[in-house]
């Protein structure tokens, strides 16, 4: 394919192209236009989905998340992403791969129009191609190859490029297209055709023709006739055409076009010049904002620079079509670009008529930081009082905090499943328990920030210190569990991190009233901005993206919510597990007594949550014994469904339906039973199939238990204990950001100091490295020093 073999190495003159690319398509045309598009979809990676595209047109779009019902879309593609680097000659590469984007969006039932500049470039490549062969024959053989290299190409005039360009660019756009089974037009304008009435009507009429016949336009000012622009034309209301950007403001108006994209060579708009190191992206610009934005100078080719960007940008906004100005030359984006924007992601900026009544999500990150180094300077009593109050709130506010919840149960009624509505839903009893969390947390965090690990005596007045510190910015997570965000809150307050807190919408009311309560809290010593929650259209794979403002994301959801994150989180760590699947291995010589209430507390007691039993190892002994029986009684009048394993069923008659996968986090009334020879057989399976959370062994050998807790690799291994221990408020760490089963930095329960980092003090008096050489007058001492106890009372 073009994308493919450009990416291989291979560059042709365009006009060698040609031929090759359009003996493809009429291959591919025997095939049928039916079978052509089927190839095409699957040929695509980019995935086809079918959107409803029903809209009335008038006013733009409001928020980027309904870009994805743009039915009528105009792409502009400005000459730094459709030229060469060297400014002759077509990239042809990312020319295919946004043909295929188009097509994608074009196959889907959108329809699809092209403003593309271009025809300069190629006519510029082609006609130095002429004018080298054109040289004298005998000055080309006796001036040997440097010479000719260094021949004078004179100054090739833009109207007569684009005159030679022209019929050269179509016939490559036409040629991609067709590998798609897409029909493209091409249409040259000038401003005449739209200030004359007439014209006006015969474009306007030529375009709705070839969208309702499922072609896609292809426009271009005709650069080998256009005039220079009169200056200030546009000032009445109608903009001019005077380059590419202000043509496609005014198709996308006369069109009535729901999306018009913007493709140039910089990201978007800034608030400074691109490039200059306090440069920060406008993720959404509104109207009126031009004060806030610095412009730079023009795209290295082109008529218009990022002004007459804006400037076309916002008249298309106030014809009721939104707009969104990306970049298009990138290759690590350009292949999905225009795809990103029409499925709403955070990619470039967004033209908007609706401005946010709260921050932006950018905003909220920065006050979060700036509020957490405050945060981070206060006394320890200091959070610890915040924290106290915070508890104190939530027993004092009960009735107003259940009201709220009350109405996201109710709807969420039919919606949700049973566990999640379990999760969702708050208690008197569960208000309780969490503010004596709290008050667990604060009591334990007067000696976390600051706290000195080590001290080192290099050498004479000269020490080092290794002491704990914030994080920085905590990005949490969290689906259906409006009790996780003040024991978040707590563990960040305590630990001087700022916070950024985004739940599901399914809990928005308690999460509001909470978010309140806490800021409440904060503002008893003025540090109100720590904790910020993300009440705006923020897709989390946006949210994952910020890695300029989030130091650690946690999240707290389901395995898929994990997973998702992270895979969507580039340059952020993130700190959690994708599942809980806990076991539990009920040796030959387990309890009788113990048994059946340990395996009933850990499936029965809470089976949402994700240290729940999942999966029962039973040693192979045991089967068809009393134990066993009362094992399985116990979970028929408990109403567990039983899943039975590999083993397990071949010694059954009548099984229980065999398990689809050992791998498998239920999260409901549900259990597999397996059948194992031996400790080490159930080891091997917790290492096989466990997702490294939490583990258990049942028995009264001790030297067993011994062996099962060393070799077990998980974050939590227990002997004689219900798996449902494993929780930072029953660990004694007052909460829990959640249960990591990473192997870096923090593992299991993350309470306080899973949230805490550190950083290295040294002090001295004018100590230089070179007074240590071996000439030199100091020696090294490395001293270990005692560390000083602090004061938590």
């Amino acid at each position: 394919m073009l994308s493919q073999l450009y990416r291989s190495g291979f560059q042709p003159f365009n006009q060698h192209l040609l031929p090759w690319a359009q003996s493809i398509a009429i291959s591919r045309s025997h095939r049928g236009q039916r079978s052509a598009i089927r190839h095409v979809r699957s040929w695509s990676n980019i995935p086809f989905i079918t959107v409803p595209l029903s809209r009335t047109h008038g006013k733009s779009f409001a928020h980027r998340s309904e870009l994805k019902h743009a039915k009528r879309i105009v792409v502009k593609l400005g000459s730094a992403v459709v030229t060469r680097g060297d400014e002759c000659g077509l990239a042809l590469g990312r020319l295919a791969s946004i043909v295929e984007q188009v097509s994608v969006l074009q196959n889907q039932g959108r329809e699809m129009m092209l403003v593309t500049s271009g025809a300069v470039a190629f006519g510029k490549q082609r006609l130095r191609h002429e004018i080298l062969l054109s040289q004298s024959v005998r000055q080309a053989l006796h001036s040997g190859q440097n010479q000719l290299k260094e021949m004078a190409i004179p100054v090739l005039e833009a109207r007569a490029c684009a005159a030679a360009g022209q019929s050269g660019l179509m016939a490559l756009y036409e040629a991609m297209f067709t590998q798609y089974s897409i029909c493209a037009a091409q249409i040259l304008v000038t401003n005449l055709d739209f200030h004359d009435e007439q014209k006006r009507r015969n474009l306007n009429g030529t375009l709705h023709e070839l969208l309702r016949m499922n072609i896609v336009p292809i426009v271009n000012t005709n650069d080998a006739v256009v005039p220079p622009a009169e200056p200030n034309s546009d000032l009445q209301g109608v903009i001019s055409v005077k380059d590419n950007d202000s043509l496609a403001a005014r198709l996308a108006v006369e069109m009535k076009t729901d999306l018009l994209i913007v493709l140039s060579d910089v990201e978007g708009l800034f608030d400074s010049p691109p490039g200059s190191d306090d440069a920060k992206l406008i993720d959404i610009f509104y109207p009126g904002d031009q004060q806030s934005v610095t412009f730079g100078t023009k795209s290295r080719v082109g008529m218009g620079g990022m002004e007459a960007k804006v400037k076309a940008a916002l008249w298309a906004l106030q014809g009721g079509t939104s707009v969104v100005i990306a970049n298009g030359t990138h290759p690590k984006v350009s292949g999905h670009v225009i795809t990103d924007i029409v499925e709403g992601k955070k990619v470039g900026t967004f033209f908007s008529e609706v401005k946010p009544a709260g921050p932006t999500v950018e905003q909220q990150g920065e006050m979060a930081r700036s509020g957490g180094r405050m945060l981070a300077t206060l006394e320890p009593e200091q959070r610890a009082e915040i924290i106290y109050h915070l508890a104190d709130l939530l027993t004092d506010q009960q009735e107003e905090i259940l009201l709220a919840n009350k109405k996201d149960l109710e709807e969420a009624e039919g919606r949700l499943a049973g566990p999640l509505l379990k999760r969702l839903s708050l208690s008197t009893s569960k208000l309780n328990s969490l503010a004596i969390g709290l008050r667990q947390i604060a009591a334990s965090s007067q000696d976390s920030v600051g706290r000195v690990l080590r001290r080192t005596r290099i050498a004479k007045n000269l020490e080092l210190e290794q002491v704990t510190v914030p994080i920085g910015v905590l990005l949490v997570i969290f689906e259906s569990r409006p009790d996780c965000l003040p024991q978040v809150a707590a563990l960040a307050i305590a630990t001087g991190n700022g916070l950024l807190l985004k739940g599901g919408k399914e809990a928005a009311h308690s999460n509001r009233i909470l978010h309140l309560l806490t800021q409440e809290a904060l503002s008893i010593h003025g540090v109100k901005d720590a904790v910020q929650l993300v009440n705006t259209r923020e897709e989390v794979e946006d949210l994952c993206r910020l890695d300029k403002m989030i130091d650690l994301i946690i999240p707290r959801g389901s395995s898929q919510l994990v997973r998702d994150i992270q895979k969507a989180a580039k340059g952020i760590p993130v700190m959690g597990h994708s599942e809980g699947i806990c076991h539990m291995y009920v040796d030959s010589e387990a309890s009788v007594d113990k048994v059946t209430r340990l395996v009933r507390d850990s499936k029965c007691e809470y089976p949402a949550a994700c240290n729940a039993l999942e999966t029962l190892l039973i040693h192979r002994d045991l089967l068809r014994t009393p134990l066993f029986d009362q094992i399985i009684d116990m979970l028929r009048v408990e109403q567990v469904k039983i899943h039975a394993g590999p083993k397990f069923a071949s010694y059954l008659t009548f099984s229980p339906s065999e398990v689809k996968s050992l791998r498998t986090e239920y999260g409901d009334l549900e259990l597999c039973i397996e059948v194992v020879d031996s400790v080490q057989e159930a080891i091997d399976h917790i290492h096989k199939y466990g997702s490294s959370h939490t583990d258990v062994i049942v028995t009264e050998n001790e030297k067993t238990a011994e062996f099962f807790l060393q070799h077990v690799d998980s974050a939590c291994v227990f002997w004689n204990t219900s798996t449902r221990f494993s929780d930072g408020y029953r660990f004694g760490l007052g909460a829990e950001v959640g249960i990591s089963t990473s192997r870096i930095h923090a593992r299991g329960p993350v309470g306080l100091e899973g949230l805490l980092t550190t950083k290295w003090l040294l002090r001295g008096q004018d100590h230089v490295v070179s007074d240590f050489s071996e000439h030199g007058s100091l020696k090294y001492l490395h001293e270990n020093l005692p560390i000083p106890q602090r004061n938590t009372n």
